[in-house]
């Protein structure tokens, strides 16, 4: 996923950038209305776009009708949270929806995702979050304040499991049946106990993400 981002503010853009391409996606920045008609003009392949509407050269009403006089390439406005008049006129320009300086980087994303969802671009989340984790679904890889959280293998397999059961409580012989190391060697009950309690150590918050009912099996809260 390639994501054209339009923002003339350094530290903003830094940010942005950062927490995207962990996120999985391919980042074109872009700091003035010039710059960013300039990027379009080339024809290249975008999925999204977030718009800064304030720009030293114009606005980002300007980015999007051009946008949207070629094509439908899904918006999201970077607006000012007290900013009612602008973030109104970023949906009637065409804009897909908007979110609100200063933002989370968590509901950043899921704008993000929902956004796409709804345009077709993307039918599958490209990140997930377990607590304060952030799990990379294209890299496999997971992180946590900018720092990555280094899983294993059978760790991050384990984790896929529960993500795709999410809030579902998983019996032990449920989660067993979809473990297998690489060599197609069954995971035995006594070590899926300790794969969980290493992954559980590694997510962090006191253990309490993924729950563990008594005599049952666990569930990825």
């Amino acid at each position: 996923m390639t994501v054209l981002v339009v923002e003339d503010d350094e530290i903003i853009l830094d940010s942005l950038r950062y927490s995207l391409v962990q996120a999985g996606y391919t980042v074109t920045a872009a700091g003035s209305v010039a710059e960013a008609l300039a990027f379009l003009d080339t024809g290249a392949p975008f999925d999204l776009c977030l718009l800064d509407i304030r720009l030293p050269d114009g606005s980002g009403f300007q980015v999007c009708d051009a946008i949207r006089a070629k094509s439908s390439l899904p918006i999201l406005f970077l607006t000012a949270c007290d900013d009612e008049v602008s973030t109104v006129r970023a949906l009637e320009t065409g804009g897909d929806d908007y979110v609100s300086k200063p933002f989370r980087v968590r509901e950043l994303l899921a704008r993000m995702g929902a956004v796409l969802r709804r345009s077709g671009t993307q039918s599958e989340p490209v990140t997930a979050m377990v607590g304060e984790n952030q799990v990379n679904l294209q890299t496999g890889k997971v992180y946590r304040e900018g720092q990555e959280v280094v899983l294993t293998a059978m760790e991050y397999k384990l984790l896929l499991v529960f993500l795709k059961n999410r809030g579902q409580l998983l019996s032990r012989s449920q989660i067993l049946n979809q473990l297998w190391d690489a060599a197609g060697a069954y995971v035995n009950d006594n070590t899926l106990t300790v794969y969980v309690k290493r992954l559980r150590e590694k997510l962090g918050g006191g253990g309490a993400l993924i729950q563990t009912v008594r005599g049952i099996g666990y569930r990825l809260s």
